[in-house]
C-alpha cells in the first residue's frame, strides 16, 4: 500500500502562486510514475501535469503548461505542483495520484490517491 498526502493549498489572489506538495509513504515508492489531478464540483477530476519516475519525462494540461512545474524528490518520496500566474479558473480539488504505469496515472487510473487539498483563486 502507498499512502499519499497532499498539503499546500489555499485562498490566492488571481496571478499569483502556490506550492502543493504530496508525501508518499507506505511500500517502496520505486518505479511509480505520479501525478496530479483537480476536479470542481458537478465536474469530472481533469488531468493537471504527470512525472515519470526518473523525472526525466514530464506532462501537463494544455491549460498549465508554461503556468505550473511538476517535479520530485525520490529520496524525500515527495511529489510537487509548482503553480504560478493562477487563474479563477485553476479553483479545484487537487490531488495527487501514483501508479507504476503512466498511462494509468496519465489517465486517471492509478491505483492510489491522496484525499486532495482545495485551492481557491480569488479574481
Amino acid at each position: 500500500q502507498v499512502q499519499l498526502l497532499e498539503s499546500g493549498g489555499g485562498l490566492v489572489q488571481a496571478g499569483g502562486s502556490l506550492r502543493l506538495a504530496c508525501a508518499a509513504s507506505g511500500r517502496t515508492f520505486n518505479g511509480y510514475a505520479m501525478g496530479w489531478f483537480r476536479q470542481v464540483p458537478g465536474k469530472e477530476r481533469e488531468f493537471v501535469a504527470g512525472i515519470s519516475y526518473s523525472g526525466t519525462n514530464t506532462y501537463y494540461a494544455d491549460a498549465v503548461k508554461g503556468r505550473f512545474t511538476i517535479s520530485r524528490d525520490n529520496v524525500q518520496n515527495m511529489l510537487y505542483l509548482q503553480m504560478n500566474s493562477l487563474e479563477p479558473e485553476d479553483t479545484a480539488v487537487y490531488y495527487c495520484n501514483a501508479d507504476f504505469s503512466d498511462a494509468s496515472v496519465f489517465g486517471g487510473g492509478a491505483e492510489y490517491w491522496g484525499q486532495g487539498t482545495q485551492v481557491t483563486v480569488s479574481s
